[in-house]
Order: C-alpha cells, then structure tokens, then sequence
C-alpha cells in the first residue's frame, strides 16, 4: 500500500546533514487538535508519563522497538489494556538510523545499506504485530532523519513516515523546566515527538507536568491514526 502522506512528507521534510532529511508532520489543515507521540527505544518506561496519559485519558501514539518490547512486559500489558487511548506504532527493531549516507548519527551507528534498512523495519514491524495482534502503519526510525533512498524505500514498504513539528525533550536530554514550557506552546495542528523511556532522566517530569496543563487548558489530543485515516477502498 502507498499512501498520498509519503509524498506530502517528502516536500515538507528539511535538509539534514550529509543530504539527509528530516520531515516536519503537522495534523491536516483544520484541525484543532494537538497530536502527542512518544518514542521507546530501549531501557525501561517511564511511569511518570504512563500515568498521566492513563489517568487523564490522553490518547497517543508511541513507536516501540523490538528490544524495548522485550525488556517492558508489564508496560506493554498497560498499553494492551489502554487500547482505546495508544495507538502502537513501529520504531525499528533494534534502533538503527534509516541512513545510508555516512556511518554515524547522534552517536548511533546507521544502518548503512538499504538491505539493513528494510530488516530494521520488518524487525520492529514484526515485534508490534506480535505484541498487539496488528500490523503497524507508521514508521519513525532511531533519529527522525532519514537518507533519500531510505525514505524512498520505506514508502514503498507501505509505511507513513512519523515526522513532527515540536521536539519537546531533545532526546530526553532537557530539564523538565524546559520540557514543560516547549510543550505549553504547542498549537493546535502541531504533533509533538517526547520520549518514554527514560525514567532516570528529569525530563519526563516535564512532559508529565507538561500534558497535565494541557489537560487543564483544554487542549484536544488526537491520535495519528484518528488524524490520519487509512484510505478505504
């Protein structure tokens, strides 16, 4: 399956170093709803922003990996159990950057050739499909950066491509002062990328304080899937 997204993300998507790209993802014009998407890449979860989305029924969509799948039992019984708030999305298989064009990204070593690029993605699109009986539709790898012939072949692999406009902890590396103040300024139409997997770090206290003002302003949070509809027919 393709869909018209692919190709949106493309003409949106910011040059990266080395020619690489980075796409930006807003909710479609018109919406008034702030999309929150988290990433579990490996470690532990971070319970601070579990509860907080559970107790105050904060739809989201989080991109799991292989390898946090395997580490989280109980957390992926909770996320199991919350069906109708996370939608459960693909983040690889062992967190490989989707770059093909130099070796090294963050401190993370890429995938390098578009062979290891398309076993990243089967491998976490697998290990989704294992845990919560359906095959994802989305795919943000290990950086949010993507080489063009990555990019490219991701698409064809049938997979929307999880860009963002908001980075509300920088890798998780911010004080939760900072995270806080980045998501009260989200707006409406924004999709924020946040981490959950990083309990020992401040700044999931920030994303956890953070949703909770939103809550209490008002805000309306919204799921990619619900955003983003699968073409029928």
């Amino acid at each position: 399956m393709r869909h018209s997204l692919f190709a949106l993300l493309i003409l949106a998507a910011t040059p990266a170093v080395a020619g690489d790209i980075e796409p930006r993802l807003t909710l479609p014009a018109g919406d008034r709803s702030v999309a929150l998407t988290f990433d579990a890449c490996s470690g532990a979860v971070d319970d601070r922003i579990l509860d907080e989305l559970i107790a105050d029924r904060v739809p989201a969509t989080i991109f799991v990996t292989s390898r946090w799948l395997k580490r989280n039992a109980a957390a992926v019984a909770r996320l199991a159990a919350n069906a109708d708030l996370f939608q459960i999305e693909n983040h690889g298989d062992q967190h490989v950057p989707a770059i093909t064009d130099q070796p090294t990204v963050f401190g993370l070593r890429t995938a390098g050739t578009l062979a290891a690029v398309s076993s990243e993605v089967a491998g976490g699109a697998a290990a989704v499909t294992e845990a919560f009986g359906r095959a994802p539709a989305w795919y943000r790898d290990a950086s949010a950066r993507y080489s063009r012939d990555a990019l490219t072949l991701i698409g064809t692999l049938g997979y929307r491509i999880a860009g963002y406009s908001l980075n509300a902890d920088v890798g998780a590396s911010l004080p939760a002062a900072t995270v806080a103040r980045r998501l009260a300024a989200a707006k409406s139409g924004d999709v924020v990328i946040a981490h959950i997997n990083h309990p020992e770090r401040p700044a999931g206290a920030g994303v956890a304080a953070g949703i909770k003002a939103m809550v209490a302003r008002g805000v309306r949070f919204e799921r990619l899937d619900a955003a983003f509809p699968q073409p029928t027919g």
